[in-house]
C-alpha cells in the first residue's frame, strides 16, 4: 500500500548527503527535506521505495535553535528545488555540509578526518552570489526555476542567490514565447552579461527584451552555442589576469571561488621552475595559467579538456604562455597518451561524476610528488580517493569551501601525496 501523499510525524537523527535529513519511523529510514537534526516535524510523503521514503517537512512541531526564517518566499515544500538549507543560518549550513563529507570520507573510503567548511569572501549572508542561472520556462512563457526532483517550474519573481548582474537582466519579468529555458550569465569581474536560449522549435522566434544591455546566444541539441548578437561569452579575473570564457562554458559561480580555489591549489603543490604540472579537466585554463606561471619557461604545463569552446578559451587565455601545451581529448584518453610523462604536480577539477579509477590509476602512473583534487561532490571524491589509497597515494590535507550557500553542494580541495615505503616494503614490491 503506497503511503505517498500521507503524513507522519517523526525526530530528525541526522543530516544526510543531497540536502536531506534523516529519521526514521517504525523502523523504516526516512529522508526529509526542509528540516534539521534535531528537530520533530510532520512529514508529508512524496516517495517511496522498498528500502525508504522520502518527504518534506511540512510542519516544524520542535525547532532546532539553527533554524532561521527563509529569506526566500519560495523556499519551501513543494516550491523552487534550487535551495536546500535557506531556513538554516550560513554557520550551521556550513557545519552540516562537513557532516557530509566526513560522513561520505569515513563510509565510502574508510577515512577518518574532521572537516571545517570554510566561508568565501563577499556573501555573509549567503546571498547574492550565482553568476550563472538556468531558468526553466513553463507552457506560459513564464521563466522560473523546477521544484525538487520534478519538472514542474515554480514561476518567481527573482531568486535571491543570483549574482546582482544576474538579476539586474530581469529574466523571469518577461514572456519568453517559444523557449524551453533560459541560462543568465554575469561576469563577477566586468560588466559583461550573456543571456543563452534553448527554443522549443528548430526556428528561434522573436526575444523579449531585457532590462540590462546582454549577449544573446543560442543553444542547440547536444549543447552547441551559438551567437545570435554581442559576445559569445564573457570577461572574468583573477589576480589581475583576464580569463575569455564562453557563455556556455564552465566557471566557477561564486564571485570569489576561482581565486580562492587558485591559491589553495598553488599552496597545497608548490610548483617550481622546471618542473612539468598537468592540469585535467582544465576548462577556460583557470589554473594552468598560474601552474604555468609558477614552472616558468624552463617547465611544462600540460592540460586537457573535452570541451570545444572551453578549449579555444583556454588556448586564447594562454596563449603568450610558451610553456603550455592543451590538448582537446578524454582526460583518461589522454593520460594514455601521456604515459611516458614524467609529472611533479597534477591538478585536477573533474565533473560531479569524478575522475574516476581508470583515470586515478594514470595519474599516479605519473608519479608526481602532490596531487591537488578539486571536487564538488564528496562522494565521488570518496570513491577516487579510496583508489588513489590502492594506488599508494595518501591523502595529507583536505579542505572544504562553502562556495554554493544555501544548497548542499559543497566544494573540496583534496591533497595527495605518495606513500613513502619502507626499504624491505619496496623489496616486497
Amino acid at each position: 500500500m503506497t503511503r505517498v501523499g500521507t503524513e507522519l510525524e517523526l525526530t530528525v537523527d541526522d543530516v544526510a548527503h543531497g540536502g536531506w535529513c534523516v529519521g526514521r519511523h517504525e523502523d523504516q529510514v526516512v529522508f526529509v527535506r526542509h528540516t534539521l537534526p534535531g528537530e520533530r516535524v510532520r512529514v508529508r510523503v512524496t516517495e517511496q521505495t522498498t528500502r525508504f521514503l522520502r518527504g518534506d517537512a511540512v510542519e516544524v512541531l520542535e525547532a532546532s535553535p539553527d533554524r532561521v526564517e527563509a529569506p526566500c518566499a519560495f523556499a519551501g515544500p513543494g516550491k523552487c528545488g534550487g535551495c536546500d538549507w535557506q531556513h538554516a543560518s550560513p554557520e550551521s549550513q556550513r557545519r552540516l555540509k562537513g557532516r557530509v563529507v566526513v560522513e561520505q570520507l569515513r563510509r565510502i573510503a574508510g577515512i577518518e578526518r574532521d572537516v571545517e567548511v570554510e566561508e568565501l569572501p563577499g556573501t555573509p549572508d549567503g546571498l547574492g552570489w550565482r553568476t550563472r542561472v538556468r531558468f526553466s520556462v513553463d507552457e506560459d512563457g513564464h521563466a522560473g526555476l523546477r521544484r525538487h526532483r520534478s519538472h514542474e517550474v515554480e514561476p518567481v519573481d527573482r531568486c535571491l542567490i543570483a549574482h546582482p548582474g544576474v538579476t539586474e537582466l530581469g529574466v523571469p519579468e518577461v514572456r519568453w514565447n517559444g523557449v524551453r529555458d533560459v541560462e543568465a550569465v554575469a561576469s563577477a569581474a566586468r560588466a559583461d552579461r550573456a543571456v543563452i536560449v534553448n527554443p522549443v522549435q528548430a526556428k528561434l522566434g522573436t526575444l523579449p527584451e531585457l532590462k540590462a544591455s546582454s549577449a544573446v546566444l543560442r543553444r542547440f541539441k547536444g549543447g552547441r552555442v551559438q551567437q545570435v548578437r554581442g559576445r559569445k561569452g564573457v570577461r572574468e579575473n583573477v589576480d589581475g589576469r583576464e580569463f575569455r570564457v564562453s557563455a556556455g562554458g564552465f566557471w566557477q559561480v561564486h564571485p570569489e571561488a576561482g581565486h580562492v580555489l587558485t591559491h589553495a591549489v598553488l599552496e597545497a603543490l608548490g610548483p617550481k621552475p622546471g618542473e612539468t604540472a598537468l592540469d585535467l579537466f582544465c576548462g577556460a585554463g583557470l589554473f594552468t595559467r598560474f601552474l604555468a606561471e609558477a614552472v616558468g619557461p624552463e617547465g611544462r604545463a600540460m592540460a586537457v579538456e573535452s570541451g570545444t569552446d572551453a578549449v579555444r578559451d583556454a588556448r586564447y587565455n594562454l596563449r603568450d604562455l610558451e610553456q603550455v601545451r592543451i590538448e582537446q581529448g578524454d582526460a583518461t584518453a589522454q593520460l594514455r597518451e601521456w604515459a611516458d610523462v614524467r609529472a611533479d604536480v597534477v591538478a585536477l577539477d573533474p565533473p560531479r561524476s569524478g575522475a574516476g579509477k581508470e583515470a586515478v590509476r594514470l595519474i599516479a602512473g605519473t608519479r608526481p610528488r602532490a596531487v591537488a583534487y578539486v571536487s564538488c561532490d564528496p562522494a565521488t571524491l570518496a570513491r577516487d580517493l579510496a583508489e588513489f589509497e590502492r594506488r599508494k597515494y595518501r591523502l595529507t590535507e583536505l579542505r572544504a569551501f562553502d562556495a554554493f550557500p544555501m544548497t548542499h553542494h559543497v566544494e573540496c580541495l583534496a591533497v595527495l601525496e605518495p606513500v613513502k615505503l619502507a626499504p624491505r616494503h619496496r623489496e616486497q614490491d
